[in-house]
């Protein structure tokens, strides 16, 4: 599946504060970058790596009080869906080491306080049986609302509220997932049929030695997302990120099938 990528933004910063952006494609597995054109106003740049080694970031100084960016992207998605329930997870001994982290708890994702429900209610369960298990007791359980959480929101504010966005349903199936000792990382990505249009997140869990992309929103799927980053929580891949205050002024985000 081929996907058009159109991002404007444009924000009023603090002086002098330097943006740290996750936006652009990643040219990772199961998805090639055809084309991908990020221009800033007035702004000197400066790209890095981005974290687990997928994708890239871009420092931009605005050389006045607002930022404003245009980006554009063709991307071919060519990684195929998955029928999770026959994958297994691997024992903790045989994960490589740049995954086992991804079992441990996080800022945003405290699994360690959900390891006894996650036991009660999935314990009977394996491998990708029990994370299929898991996003289908997410989605059924948590009603999406727009505005119902906040920066500071973590999983465990969503299991107790049972109400989120798409970053909250991901966080908790990453909680979740890593509270039954199966590796979950939490991805931002573009998607079609995101509603409302806008960046998008998404759980990745490891079994039988490859990432699988889980959204418990159901408004996408392996087949028609363009990763942008990954981490261990939101924290990690912020799309934006300042040191001082940031005010918008105006954001669209349009993903169609070309």
């Amino acid at each position: 599946m081929r996907l058009k990528i159109n991002v404007a933004m444009e924000y009023a910063l603090a002086p002098d504060d330097p943006a740290l952006l996750a936006i652009t494609a990643a040219e990772t597995q199961g998805q090639k970058v055809l084309e991908s054109d990020l221009a800033i106003d007035n702004a000197t740049v400066r790209w890095i790596d981005g974290e687990c080694g997928i994708g890239d970031r871009v420092w931009a100084s605005a050389q006045g009080p607002r930022l404003k960016l245009r980006y554009l992207a063709r991307v071919d998605v060519i990684r195929p869906d998955v029928v999770l329930r026959k994958l297994n997870a691997a024992p903790l001994p045989a994960l490589p080491g740049d995954v086992l982290t991804f079992v441990r708890p996080s800022r945003f994702c405290p699994s360690d306080q959900l390891a006894s429900f996650t036991e009660k209610r999935f314990g009977h369960l394996a491998g990708a049986d029990k994370i299929a298990a898991i996003a289908e007791w997410v989605a059924r359980s948590l009603s999406y609302i727009a505005g119902s959480s906040h920066a500071g929101t973590t999983a465990i504010d969503t299991f107790v509220t049972r109400e989120g966005v798409c970053r909250d349903y991901a966080h908790l199936v990453c909680a979740l997932a890593r509270a039954a000792n199966i590796p979950a990382r939490y991805s931002s990505a573009y998607g079609p049929d995101v509603s409302p249009p806008d960046f998008h997140a998404v759980a990745e869990v490891w079994l039988e030695g490859a990432w699988h992309i889980v959204d418990a929103t159901g408004m996408s799927s392996a087949a028609n997302l363009v990763v942008i980053a990954s981490g261990r929580d939101a924290g990690d891949i912020p799309f934006m990120e300042t040191a001082n205050w940031a005010e918008l002024i105006g954001q669209s985000v349009e993903v169609s099938r070309e």
